[in-house]
């Protein structure tokens, strides 16, 4: 089995994507070796946080031999009930899983990957972003008590709808949060975090080692599977995120100086990784190459930020002691309806 949540927030995302590829090559070698037959276990989260996006360009996207004729998948929380809620939508996504495994497996669409030099860059870019994300999640004074505050996480916490409580152990350390907590946390304040802190600072340090590296990046982008998805990915979630009402969020931090501190690195990261994707995937504006999810976003979110700007004033005043029923009901949905409206959030 691959897991894509805990690796992802404890090294990030760049840096979880790639290792569990490494690691299914070795599988790969090992098992052909021993002449046995290889099944993967993915367990994908619905979030691209938590190794989700679209199933079909994420199988495509396995290394060589990852894929023999067959392969398993979590399916979880809403992905659920938006891929399986009716007879005619279960049949299509089946199908697409169905059709993406044979054609992982016969056509075999990822010999790029076998390149010295795109996985030199990648092992570079990894151990990059591993860098940057760990500075600012684990390395930064207060980074902790930012999350907590700046976020849904305490609220989330004391909601029944899990089967396990959100830390491991009675902390607030992030090495104890579970990952669907974390990740949704940062869903619901609109930064999606988990997803796309690291890459940014990975590509803009790289390019400093590699002055001609835009190039190569573009190069990987066009002809290897694996890149290319990892890019949507980020394409998407940034498409998601809204740096404007997250900073709202920022504001529930009661310790101003913390706030300054931290906010404004989040941001400046947010606006290097868009620059840089928009740049390898030769786009002028994010989602250019999945024009029907730019038409869903742009219908589905005038209905989710006001439920955005709704739960912030009813958090500052639950967190004020206004303990009222309504109050945290109203938070709690919220919730539901903010994670609705952006699916692929926990």
């Amino acid at each position: 089995m691959l897991g894509y949540s805990d690796s992802n927030k404890d090294g990030g995302f760049l840096t979880s994507c790639w290792e569990l590829y490494k690691a299914e090559i070795k599988l790969v070698e090992v098992f052909e070796k021993h002449r046995l037959q290889l099944r993967l276990f993915h367990g994908r989260g619905g979030s691209v946080g938590r190794g989700g996006g679209p199933s079909y360009q994420a199988i495509l996207a396995q290394p060589a031999g990852a894929v023999q004729g067959q392969i398993r998948i979590t399916e979880q929380g809403e992905v659920i009930a938006s891929k399986y809620s009716t007879p005619e939508v279960t049949r299509r996504n089946l199908e697409i899983i169905v059709s993406a495994t044979m054609e992982a497996s016969l056509l075999k669409t990822h010999q790029t990957a076998t390149l010295p030099r795109s996985l030199q860059v990648m092992d570079r870019l990894s151990g990059l972003a591993f860098r940057a994300y760990r500075k600012m999640v684990y390395e930064t004074p207060g980074f902790e008590k930012y999350f907590w505050e700046s976020t849904v996480i305490s609220e989330i916490a004391e909601l029944n709808i899990g089967s396990r409580p959100a830390s491991r152990k009675k902390s607030t350390a992030i090495e104890d949060l579970r990952a669907i907590p974390w990740v949704f946390s940062w869903a619901q304040c609109r930064l999606m975090l988990p997803a796309w802190f690291g890459v940014g600072s990975a590509i803009e340090d790289w390019l400093k080692e590699e002055p001609q590296g835009m190039g190569i990046l573009q190069e990987m982008y066009a002809s290897w599977p694996f890149f290319e998805t990892m890019i949507s990915n980020v394409d998407m979630v940034l498409a998601k995120t809204d740096i404007a009402i997250a900073s709202r969020y920022s504001e529930l931090v009661n310790d101003a100086a913390l706030r300054e501190l931290v906010f404004p690195q989040l941001k400046a990261e947010l606006e290097r990784t868009i620059r840089f994707v928009l740049e390898i995937s030769g786009s002028q504006e994010l989602l250019t190459q999945n024009p029907l999810l730019s038409r869903s976003i742009r219908n589905r979110f005038p209905y989710i930020d006001p439920l955005n700007h709704l739960q912030f004033e009813l958090l500052k005043r639950y967190r004020a002691g206004d303990h009222q029923d309504r109050v945290k009901r109203g938070i709690h949905l919220c919730i539901n309806g903010v994670a609705a409206g952006l699916r692929n959030s926990g």
